[in-house]
């Protein structure tokens, strides 16, 4: 009787102490960069149901298309520096807190949906935050990381 195994991927892929940070960090750059593409390219439509601006909107879209890139930089690195990790981590802390002002600041005019919107947008941000986080962690207990102490 033959018995089945599972397929052998890259041996040092299991080992990988950035594992779990590489792939929060891969699944935030893709839905960072499908945010962005709405954004610019629904800007117009989005101005009745959110009252967001097409400028603001084209440029949040635009920074939300570098930051996918900058994410995907990151997670393809061979290493990541734990540096790195913890920078994404406070970007995204003070993106999620940006989308928090704009939504009750009323610095943008905004319907009780685009303000639905930009608090949903914050709270995914926060739960990336924390996913990164636990990932970093996770990389610097296992030894793949340094941790930067305070001197």
């Amino acid at each position: 009787m033959a018995t089945r195994t599972a397929p052998v991927t890259d041996p040092t892929e299991r080992h990988d102490p950035a594992r779990l940070l590489r792939l929060v960090l891969r699944i935030d750059s893709g839905s960072t960069a499908v945010m962005g593409v709405v954004l610019i390219a629904a800007s117009s439509l989005l101005v009745s149901p959110t009252g967001i601006p097409v400028a603001f909107s084209v440029g949040f879209g635009l920074y939300q298309l570098a930051g996918a890139t900058a994410l995907f930089f990151v997670a393809t690195r061979p290493t990541i520096p734990s540096v790195l990790g913890w920078a994404v981590v406070g970007l995204n802390i003070v993106s999620g807190l940006g989308c928090l002002v704009v939504a009750v600041a009323d610095l943008v005019s905004l319907t009780t949906f685009g303000i639905v919107f930009m608090i949903i947008g914050a709270m995914v941000v926060a739960v990336y935050a924390v996913l990164e986080y636990a990932g970093i962690r996770r990389m610097i207990e296992s030894g793949g990381g340094r941790a930067f102490k305070a001197r």
